[in-house]
């Protein structure tokens, strides 16, 4: 069973820890870490996006972010945003790696599989370069259905517009984009 610690509005630990399935049945605010995996190919930035599984408890078989998952009780977004690239992806990264974005909270409720399904984080968003092939990474099956790159401008147009299946949030992806485009500034 994963345990959670509750968090304040700014992400700090309350001292008081959950299961997650306890703090998605109730709506608890607890923290994520997401990485945007980016590359240049051709000149053109692209975007790495997982495909969910259909097992998912959430947003099954959606394009979401590269890596993202909860915080365990008494760990920090780094080193979880580090074991969530391994785990989920078969990457192996280094916390110089991540290019910090900012912090991002949002609330939501919907019906997953038929259960209600309820959603506060407080996510601090990374952005991390690696040009590898699709092929290379090593999805996790159980989390994970495919891995695939889409141009940055085409990925955001098109979570804008709704005309791909996901539960990406476009000001984060526009939050991504304004560091990428600072750090070349």
């Amino acid at each position: 069973m994963e345990m959670l610690d509750l968090v304040d509005e700014n992400g700090r630990p309350t001292g008081q820890i959950v299961a997650r399935e306890e703090a998605h049945r109730l709506g608890l605010r607890h923290r994520t870490s997401h990485v945007w995996i980016v590359r240049r190919k051709e000149g053109v930035l692209q975007v790495l996006l997982q495909k969910r599984s259909e097992e998912k408890d959430s947003f099954p078989g959606c394009y979401d972010i590269s890596s993202a998952g909860h915080i365990p009780a008494g760990a920090d977004y780094i080193p979880s945003a580090l074991r969530e690239l391994k785990e989920e992806l078969g990457v192996s990264a280094r916390a110089e790696d991540l290019i910090y974005c900012g912090q991002r909270r949002f609330q939501f409720s919907r019906t997953f599989h038929g259960k209600p399904f309820r959603d506060d984080q407080v996510s601090n968003i990374y952005v991390m370069w690696l040009d590898w092939d699709e092929d290379r990474f090593v999805p996790q099956r159980e989390e994970i259905s495919e891995v695939r790159w889409f141009d940055f401008a085409d990925c955001l147009e098109r979570v804008e517009s709704g005309s791909l299946l996901t539960c990406i949030n476009s000001g984060e992806l526009r939050m991504v984009l304004r560091r990428l485009e600072q750090n070349n500034s």
